[in-house]
């Protein structure tokens, strides 16, 4: 009898520890959120990305080999300048169908997350007919990777889920 509740116990045990272990897998998930706003006051689109602090860290080791450390007290003094190069490699914005450059203003973190800050001056918003965004932030590194962008001006606003095979999202005006 006692031998029979040992092994019931083990069993239980047994079941009890594959139960547990098969809920503690994270089911990671790949995103970034870019808002494109237009400022009326200032003629230009301000664009603020949010994009995960580790995964941003992990594309720059793979793709340039820097250990930003990002959002520690290592930081790399480098960070800033990787980021920018790699956000000009990636994400483009194009206005009547001519990519036109930005200017990377500079980062700050919100817990897990790093907010990339860039603007495009000087729009003559009466002349735009369309605005396209390309975004293939992180998807050279996840396959899994969706990028949302949300264009907003003049009060509308217009949102598009970018991924790998299609990464670039079309408004016109």
């Amino acid at each position: 009898m006692m031998i029979k509740l040992k092994k019931i116990g083990n069993t239980l045990a047994f079941l009890g520890l594959l139960l547990l272990f098969s809920f503690t897998t994270v089911h990671k998930f790949y995103l970034s959120v870019t808002n494109v706003v237009y400022s009326e006051k200032s003629a230009s689109f301000q664009i603020t990305s949010r994009i995960f602090i580790d995964d941003l860290d992990d594309v720059l080791e793979e793709r340039y080999g820097v250990k930003a450390e990002l959002a520690t007290k290592n930081e790399a003094q480098v960070a800033d300048t990787y980021i920018e190069k790699y956000l000009r490699a990636k994400f483009a914005i194009a206005l009547n169908g001519e990519i036109v450059p930005y200017t990377f203003l500079g980062k700050e973190y919100d817990n897990d997350v790093v907010i990339c800050y860039m603007e495009l001056e000087d729009v003559d918003f009466s002349s735009l007919k369309s605005v396209s965004v390309q975004n293939e932030v992180l998807t050279d590194l996840f396959e899994e990777q969706q990028n949302v962008v949300h264009v907003k001006w003049k009060g509308k606003k217009k949102s598009f889920v970018l991924i790998k095979e299609n990464n670039k999202g079309m408004l016109n005006l």
